[in-house]
């Protein structure tokens, strides 16, 4: 078989990349002389001694950090916290050579400071635009890295259609190796063929020019993939292993450390949204003070009773809180529902199936709007201070219908939704909300937040909460 790659393209990409870190060198040092002639300060030996230090300590930085790898398919935000790591350490030389040779009062402070804080970011732009520069070009069929994938599995194939989905990686999968297909059915719709076996690969990476190998197979291959780990590491291609975590059902996996030792962490990463819960609520409870007092007098003057209502719910880990709203209903309504049950058994079966009645009788005139608005939910907010709750999560749900609806769908769901919080607002109430008919379809909606969340999916189902709060569209 023909060499798929020539060695010429190869150093090409590397010198690509030696120019790109003398180039970085260069423009820390020239945007440092930019800046003291912005500020007219004048120029010194001391500034000239600077250069010097500067660009050797960014040269041997920027190498260290490995800021010149192949970023092919990451995330733009991985390649700029390395950039910061290695911006840090430039910093800190620079910062010891003043201290050790009490020279700090030469150097204007301004420039230093605008220096240090903007040249990162300059870094980054500039890395940005070789990225596009080349996303372009390997989108046009150039500067390609061939790549063959151990495994014709599900998770082979999930790889690579994810390599088919970002071409402006440059990434060309050559064909599958695996001892179990049968036949290539299951890759015809992929159009990349079945190599050979796996106990082929260490033979087929000798004859051709292989860039990437993406093990792709079930974790109880362990000798399998040890065994190509051993025979492949030094044929010259790039071994990377795809975990085969989709089969527990969790998207928001990582490796993290426990000593000398790597362990995988199914734990979600809720550091940032305690952060912005406490933030956005205690806005919302301070800039929203008048209207509680305004709702409260309000329901005080509609009905007799409290003006708050507790009810118990599940939070993470599977333990109950009281769950805190505005009362909407009469004060007796739970006695008022067994009666309503009792005599009703069209109100029976629809109370089974949405454990509520969407004509309540029971409901206030004050809670009518409040349920309409969701403003009855502003109570919540306290909640969420004191960490029983989520701004953004599932919907807050009852121990029966943990039981029934989400253990009944499979122990995944019921895993999954007692992982994380439950939210004020969440995908059910802006997506669905009360038009919704069939339970599973909570189930499924609470589901896909768990797996997908993100800051970007909090702020936009909170943007679409505003909308339906003006709008009453499907209010529960």
């Amino acid at each position: 078989m023909a060499p798929l790659l020539s060695w010429n393209l190869r150093e090409r990409s590397s010198f690509i990349y030696r120019i790109l870190h003398l180039v970085d060198c260069a423009l820390v040092c020239l945007f440092l002389w930019l800046c003291v002639n912005l500020y007219q300060v004048p120029w010194s030996p001391y500034y000239t001694r600077l250069e010097w230090i500067v660009l050797g300590t960014c040269f041997v930085s920027f190498h260290s950090f490995q800021l010149y790898r192949s970023w092919r398919g990451w995330k733009y935000y991985r390649e700029f916290l390395v950039i910061l790591k290695a911006w840090a350490v430039v910093i800190a030389v620079l910062l010891t050579y003043f201290f050790l040779f009490k020279i700090s009062e030469a150097y204007s402070r301004v420039v230093f400071m605008v220096w240090s804080v903007a040249t990162p970011f300059l870094i980054f732009l500039t890395h940005l635009l070789v990225r596009k520069i080349l996303h372009v070009y390997r989108a046009r069929g150039r500067n390609i890295r061939h790549a063959v994938i151990v495994g014709a599995g599900d998770l082979g194939v999930r790889t690579a259609r994810r390599i088919e989905s970002i071409p402006w990686a440059g990434i060309d999968v050559v064909g599958f190796f695996d001892d179990k297909l049968e036949s290539q059915e299951r890759l015809t719709g992929l159009n990349k063929p079945l190599v050979g076996r796996t106990d082929e690969v260490q033979d087929f990476l000798r004859d051709n020019d292989i860039d990437y190998v993406y093990i792709a197979l079930p974790m109880r291959a362990e000798r399998k993939i040890f065994k190509i780990l051993q025979e492949c590491r030094d044929l010259g291609a790039q071994i990377f292993l795809v975990p085969d975590i989709y089969i527990f059902g969790l998207h928001h996996a990582e490796i993290q450390s426990l000593g000398d030792m790597l362990v995988l962490s199914f734990n979600p990463d809720t550091e940032w949204k305690r952060s912005f819960d406490v933030v956005f609520s205690l806005l919302v409870l301070v800039l929203c003070s008048p209207l509680f007092l305004l709702i409260a007098l309000f329901i005080k003057l509609d009905s007799p009773g409290p003006v708050l209502f507790r009810h118990r719910r599940i939070m993470a880990t599977g333990r109950e809180f009281f769950c805190l709203k505005f009362r909407t209903m009469v004060v007796d309504a739970d006695k008022r529902l067994e009666r309503l049950l009792a005599e009703n058994p069209e109100l029976r079966q629809e109370w089974a199936q949405h454990f509520k009645l969407k004509n309540d009788p029971r409901i206030t005139r004050i809670g009518r709007f409040l349920r309409r608005t969701s403003l009855d939910e502003l109570p919540q907010f306290v909640n969420v201070l004191k960490g029983e709750m989520s701004v953004v999560g599932a919907r807050p749900v009852v121990g029966r219908e943990l039981e029934d609806y989400y253990k009944g769908n499979g122990e995944e769901s019921a895993g999954r939704y007692c992982s994380m919080k439950p939210g004020i607002t969440g995908p059910w109430q802006v997506m669905k909300r009360s038009d919704t008919e069939d339970y599973q379809e909570r189930v499924e909606l609470d589901d896909w937040y768990v797996l997908n969340y993100s800051l970007k999916t909090d702020l936009k189902i909170i943007a679409k909460t505003v909308a339906c709060i003006f709008t009453g569209k499907g209010a529960c």
